[in-house]
């Protein structure tokens, strides 16, 4: 599936009609089965990146929409839509005030069963669903009733806005997995499907852990890069080669 977008992306697989190369030349093309192909194509067209007309052949339906991104500034997915004129919105969410399980307490580096208000919500764009966002911060911070009337999806967003506290920086984990359970059911994925999760803890200037969050990502929809500079000690002359 995402041999094909980069084939959209490129043009290479598109036809001057928009049309791309039948099921078969796919198959041959990517050294894979019809029936993976047929798979991939109608996981497209659920996206809307493609619309398919029976015994005529699959078509593009427009640019496929795509967020691309450094992660060398923390700024929300939010944020990052609006800078690229994409509009976002919350589709079904849940916030609710509860107890701390063991893992995020020992994330959050606070007493198991702290009281944290854990708010989680699918994001759509284009009507079709795109992440799942998951954050987990304790109480002393934010409440559920700070969410009632300027909550948008995201949370660090609100911090931004409040400058309090104060906000310093975040150590983000990124790893594929293997789609299972409700998020996928969420994201109308199969169990085969993988998903791009960044886990990440959110700093404040004085140290403390203030969010704890996990956030999956389509990988059709988003791509991410990192700026890695050279270390300027380490750069020789041509005289020390």
């Amino acid at each position: 599936m995402n041999d094909i977008i980069t084939g959209i992306e490129s043009g290479d697989l598109v036809r001057d009609n928009g049309q791309l190369p039948s099921e078969d030349e796919l198959s041959k093309r990517f050294e894979v089965s019809r029936s993976t192909v047929r798979e991939a194509l109608s996981k497209l067209e659920q996206r809307g990146t493609v619309t398919r007309q029976h015994g005529i052949g699959t078509f593009v339906t427009s640019k496929p929409m795509i967020i691309d991104t450094g992660l060398e500034q923390l700024e929300s997915l939010d944020t990052l839509a609006r800078r690229m004129g994409l509009e976002t919105q919350v589709g079904e969410s849940q916030i609710v005030e509860r107890a701390a399980s063991l893992q995020e307490a020992e994330q959050l580096q606070i007493p198991a069963a702290t009281p944290v208000l854990a708010v989680n919500r699918l994001i759509m764009a284009g009507g079709q669903p795109v992440a799942y966002l998951v954050d987990v911060i304790p109480t002393t911070f934010l409440r559920a009733q700070d969410l009632e009337k300027v909550f948008t999806g995201s949370i660090l967003d609100i911090f931004i806005k409040q400058a309090a506290p104060a906000l310093s920086h975040a150590l983000t984990d990124i790893t594929v997995e293997k789609v299972d359970g409700p998020i996928a059911d969420k994201l109308n994925l199969h169990n085969t499907d993988v998903l791009l999760k960044l886990e990440s803890l959110l700093f404040s200037r004085d140290g403390k852990r203030i969010d704890y969050s996990f956030s999956y990502f389509i990988p059709g929809y988003f791509r991410f890069h990192v700026v890695r500079r050279v270390n300027p000690g380490e750069i020789f002359s041509p005289q020390e080669t």
